[in-house]
């Protein structure tokens, strides 16, 4: 069956909040016809909520009446309706019904003030508590079947009839709760915490503050600030940072999502056969959804294969288009080609260093880059073994790559050397030899149309 968050915003696998994905069974014919959801009631106990509520968000969405068989646990929607579409609808409902406005976390409570015909909302996990503020045709409903605080799930505002009202009081009152000794060591230091937090504020004469106080015997006494205020900010942060935990995951998707659109457009211009004219076109579309480091990565796999020597010559400007003056693009282009070689090992695995020079001949990856990718083997891309040994056969090209190196620095040291023995030679010149060289005529003087 499976389970899925019941924050759709959240694409974490280790989010706490999760919930069964709703089993949706088309029965009858014609005018007869109707969707049955056949787990609706463990779906209410994971987000805390009675099943004729979604249930009846439903038929509200849908135009469609609703069938309510708590005896059979049969909940009913008329006509007919895909699991994949009142799933979203499911969605929707938790987005307005559970989630937190301000944490956007599930453990909320709905109470209904009947005498303001208002439904309460309060948050268990930042403190929350304000009135709905939309209306929606379920408002009416909720109103009129408050849901219970003693369960999660509604049977449609009927009495539980697992016994009577006197035999429940009878067994509630013949029921002593059990108090742990770790319950019972918790009250004993809150209590002393308490005691000390008032001591604390006695000598000061003021409220308490979240700060190490120094008394007049040098004692240190830390107090807490439990001022409805200083809740409140508390609160407030918490949520802010609930906040950015959920708009980084939204990111990470979003990101995802962006790069399925350049892989699905990359891949049809290849089809296409029109790959190459249209380089402007895709770099324009990667910029505008804010991908472009990353394309190169895409690029690899859908342009190269054991061909590659053919095919880099081939895309040389597509490639350029995108690791041009962009260090971050080289290394996940060199991302891309590692993982090119793992899918043709036989025919690339020899020809590492060949691939690397190809490359920088091609202007396409910097000396800079490849150095610092020849510094570290990561297993990122490939399995580990895989990188060590691409990274051994790559050996001979780097150590070519450094050693071009030493000799270009040495060489700009001697045209150094030789060009301040020429300034010195010309400084030694008689000043009657300066004095005969021709000079250069005033800006005013030059014919422009001499030029």
């Amino acid at each position: 069956m499976g389970s899925v968050n019941v924050n759709c915003n959240v694409s974490d696998d280790f989010y706490r909040y999760k919930m069964p994905r709703l089993i949706a069974k088309v029965e009858g014919k014609g005018n007869g016809i109707k969707t049955v959801i056949a787990n609706m009631t463990d779906v209410a106990k994971a987000i805390s909520r009675p099943a004729t509520y979604p249930i009846k968000y439903f038929g509200c969405e849908l135009g469609a009446q609703t069938q309510l068989d708590f005896k059979n646990d049969r909940f009913i929607v008329n006509g007919s309706h895909d699991a994949e579409k009142l799933q979203g609808l499911l969605h929707e409902f938790i987005q307005k019904f559970v989630l937190c406005p301000s944490c956007e976390n599930p453990e909320t409570v709905l109470s209904v003030n009947k005498k303001k015909q208002a439904i309460i909302q309060a948050c268990q996990a930042c403190g929350y508590n304000s009135p709905l503020k939309f209306n929606h045709k379920l408002n009416p409903f909720i109103i009129k079947n408050p849901p219970k605080i003693t369960t999660s799930i509604q049977g449609g505002g009927k009495s539980d009839k697992r016994g009577t009202g006197r035999k429940r009081s009878k067994q509630e009152n013949n029921t002593k709760p059990e108090t742990s000794g770790e319950t019972r060591n918790f009250r004993k230091i809150n209590k002393q915490v308490k005691e000390c937090a008032d001591i604390n504020k006695e000598r000061r004469g003021g409220s308490a503050n979240y700060r190490l106080s120094e008394t007049d015997d040098d004692d240190e006494v830390w107090s807490v600030d439990v001022s409805e205020a200083a809740v409140r900010a508390r609160l407030q942060d918490l949520s802010e940072s609930a906040k950015g935990l959920v708009i980084t995951d939204h990111l990470k998707k979003l990101e995802k999502e962006n790069l399925d659109v350049i892989y699905e457009m990359v891949k049809h211009k290849r089809d296409a056969g029109v790959i190459d004219s249209a380089d402007k076109e895709i770099l324009a579309e990667a910029k505008r959804l804010a991908v472009k480091s990353k394309v190169p990565l895409i690029l690899a796999e859908l342009l190269l294969d054991h061909n590659m020597h053919q095919q880099v010559k081939k895309h040389r400007i597509l490639f350029l288009r995108f690791t041009h003056e962009d260090q971050k693009a080289q290394k996940f282009l060199l991302g891309g080609i590692e993982q090119v070689i793992a899918l043709h090992k036989d025919a690339l695995l020899p020809k590492v260093s060949g691939i690397l020079k190809l490359f920088y001949d091609a202007d396409i990856l910097e000396e800079k880059v490849l150095l610092d990718w020849a510094a570290k083997v990561t297993h990122k891309n490939v399995p580990k073994e895989l990188a060590q040994d691409i990274h051994a056969r790559a050996k001979t090209f780097i150590t070519w790559l450094r050693e071009a190196e030493e000799e270009s620095e040495g060489s700009e040291e001697e045209d150094c050397n030789r060009g301040s023995e020429n300034v010195d030679r010309a400084n030694e010149k008689p000043l009657n030899e300066l004095k005969n060289q021709p000079t250069m005529k005033p800006i005013e003087d030059l014919d422009i149309d001499a030029i």
